[in-house]
């Protein structure tokens, strides 16, 4: 039996901070927590709790409900905020805007980004048709996806072995 004494719940703390369509964890940090959301990795977290005033090793769900609202509305309007570089959809297709998109947003983006490619038959097209590698990383080694290969030299040892076991019936005869 454990000799720890049951943790009290704490009524402050929101263990659910939900964004656009995704719930993040409250118990953990604002910075780990924003990094959780596809879109935004540790370097668009920092600068988010940077530009909100918050502090990025506070528990995200202690945070008051203001502050949250806060770093919920820099996470909707990064895109605008952020230079072309950081933006993780540049030149789109059709309009040829750079955007950052997160959550299922950007989820659904490269889906018919890739979809589109197939379509017109490009080369990474191709490439992501067959399920090979698109960006030109080596294939001669890696990225195999059939079953074993090289000797497998048990397998031989009991054809052999049957083998054997073949001809000493047919010679006993």
């Amino acid at each position: 039996m454990s000799t720890e004494e049951p943790q009290e719940e704490d009524e402050d703390l929101q263990y659910f901070v939900r964004i656009g369509k995704t719930d993040l964890d409250g118990t953990k940090s604002v910075e780990r927590s924003l990094s959780e959301l596809n879109g935004i990795g540790r370097r668009a977290a920092r600068i988010i709790a940077d530009e909100t005033g918050v502090d990025r090793t506070a528990t995200f769900g202690r945070l008051d409900d203001d502050v949250i609202e806060r770093v919920v509305e820099a996470v909707e309007n990064f895109g605008d905020e952020v230079p072309e570089w950081l933006a993780n959809h540049r030149n789109e297709y059709f309009s040829g805007e750079t955007t950052h998109q997160t959550g299922n947003d950007l989820s659904m983006t490269r889906r018919q980004d890739i979809n589109r490619m197939k379509m017109i038959e490009s080369y990474k097209g191709v490439r992501h048709k067959r399920g090979q590698k698109v960006r030109g990383q080596r294939t001669r080694s890696t990225g195999r996806t059939e079953g074993t290969i090289g000797v497998n030299v048990e397998e031989i040892k009991e054809e052999q072995a049957a083998e054997e076991a073949a001809e000493e019936e047919g010679g006993e005869e």
